[in-house]
C-alpha cells in the first residue's frame, strides 16, 4: 500500500480510502435503503480493509440514517480497539433532525454536530472534519472561526470541505490566512472517467494553495465498474437500476465511448475495469486518496490491486482522450494558447 501526505498536511493517508456510506441497514425512509451492508458485514470489510495496510477511513454523520454509520463505526471500535489504526473522516452540514438549525454550517450547528459525530464513534477526536457542502446562508468565517475552535480544543484535527464552488473555497483559504485561523487542507468532490469537471477550476485551485484532492464516486456510481454497456439496460439488482436518474446522466455518447476505452484498457492490462478507473485517479495530480465503497470483503479485495496498479502513459492518454470534454469559455481558450490555466 502507498501512502501519502493528506494534502499539505504531515499525517500519511492510504492512497486508497474506504467510503462507508454503505454501512448499516437503513430502513425505507433512508436512501441508502436495500443498498447498504448489515453491521457483521462492515465490521469483516474494515478489518480487511486495515489488515491490507488501508489506514483511511471516511463517513459522515447523514450515512445510513440518523447517524447509523457513524453508530456502525463506533462499535467496531469499541470491540476490536483498532481506532489508532486509523485516520478517521466524518462529514457534517446536511439535515440531522427537525427544526431550523438542525442543518448548515453555522456555530451553533457546529458545536452540536461535532459532539453527536463523537458519541456515535466512540471516540475522542475527529481527524479530517469536513463540512459536507458549502453553506451559502453562513458567512463562511463564522463557519471557519468555529471550527477553528475544534482545532484549538483538539476535538478536531484537520480540516476539509466537500462539494465546495471553486469561489468559495478561494475565499475561505483566503480568510483563514489573513484571519490566522485553520484552515483546509483537503477538498472531497465527485471525480471519475466520466465526472472531469473539476479539473477546470478545482485541480489547478487544489495545486496552488496545497489541498489534497479526495475523489468520492470513482466509479460513478458503479457505471465504471465493467456491469454496463451501450444499448443494455442495467442489470436488475444493481445500483444504477435504482438509480437510474444517475444512469441517464452517464449514459451519453461521451460515456459510453470511455467505458469501451476502459474495458479494452482492463484487458490488455490483465486488471478489472474497475481497478482501471481508480488507478487512472491516484495518477492524477493532487490526489491524495481515493475513496471507494464496498458491500463485501470480495469487493475490498477486488480494489485493492489498484493501489499498486501503475498505468503506463500511453494508456493515460487513451483514457484521457476517449474521456475528454468540453471546457468551454474562458478554459478552451487558454488551453490553445499555454495547455494549462
Amino acid at each position: 500500500m502507498e501512502y501519502r501526505a493528506l494534502g499539505n498536511s504531515g499525517v500519511k493517508v492510504s492512497s486508497l480510502c474506504l467510503g462507508t456510506m454503505t454501512f448499516g441497514d437503513a430502513d425505507e425512509k433512508s436512501f441508502m435503503h436495500q443498498v447498504g451492508c448489515d453491521e457483521t458485514t462492515a465490521f469483516a470489510i474494515m478489518n480487511r480493509a486495515l489488515d491490507a495496510g488501508i489506514n483511511f477511513l471516511d463517513t459522515a454523520d447523514v450515512y445510513g440514517q440518523d447517524g447509523l454509520t457513524e453508530r456502525v463505526i463506533g462499535g467496531w471500535f469499541a470491540r476490536d480497539g483498532r481506532r489508532d489504526e486509523v485516520v478517521l473522516a466524518t462529514k457534517f452540514r446536511f439535515r440531522m433532525g427537525s427544526g431550523p438549525n438542525a442543518s448548515g454550517a453555522s456555530r451553533y450547528r457546529i458545536v452540536r454536530a461535532v459532539e453527536e459525530s463523537l458519541r456515535r464513534l466512540q471516540t475522542d477526536r475527529i481527524d479530517l472534519y469536513q463540512v459536507h457542502m458549502q453553506d451559502v446562508e453562513t458567512p463562511e468565517e463564522e463557519t471557519l472561526r468555529a471550527l477553528d475552535d475544534l482545532v484549538r480544543a483538539g476535538k478536531v484535527l484537520y480540516l476539509g470541505a466537500s462539494n465546495y464552488a471553486a469561489y468559495r473555497l478561494a475565499d475561505s483559504l483566503w480568510i483563514s490566512r489573513t484571519e490566522h485561523l485553520a484552515r483546509f487542507v483537503t477538498l472531497q468532490a465527485e471525480y471519475s472517467l466520466v465526472v472531469r469537471d473539476l479539473e477546470r477550476e478545482h485541480a489547478p485551485l487544489c495545486r496552488h494553495f496545497g489541498l489534497g484532492l479526495l475523489p468520492w464516486s470513482p466509479l460513478a456510481g458503479g457505471f465504471l465498474s465493467g456491469k454496463y454497456r451501450r444499448d443494455e439496460a442495467p442489470p436488475d439488482g444493481s445500483r444504477l437500476a435504482k438509480w437510474n436518474e444517475r444512469f441517464a446522466r452517464h449514459a451519453g455518447e461521451r460515456g459510453w465511448r470511455t467505458v469501451e476505452a476502459l474495458v479494452a484498457v482492463a484487458r490488455e492490462v490483465e486488471a478489472t475495469p474497475a481497478q482501471v478507473a481508480l488507478a487512472w485517479l491516484l495518477q492524477r495530480p493532487q490526489v491524495s486518496s481515493v475513496i471507494f465503497g464496498a458491500r463485501s470483503v470480495a469487493q475490498v479485495d477486488d480494489n485493492l490491486r489498484a493501489a499498486a496498479l501503475k498505468l503506463p502513459a500511453e494508456v493515460v492518454k487513451r483514457l484521457d482522450e476517449a474521456s475528454a470534454f468540453e471546457l468551454g469559455y474562458p478554459y478552451e481558450f487558454m488551453s490553445r494558447v499555454q495547455k494549462r490555466w
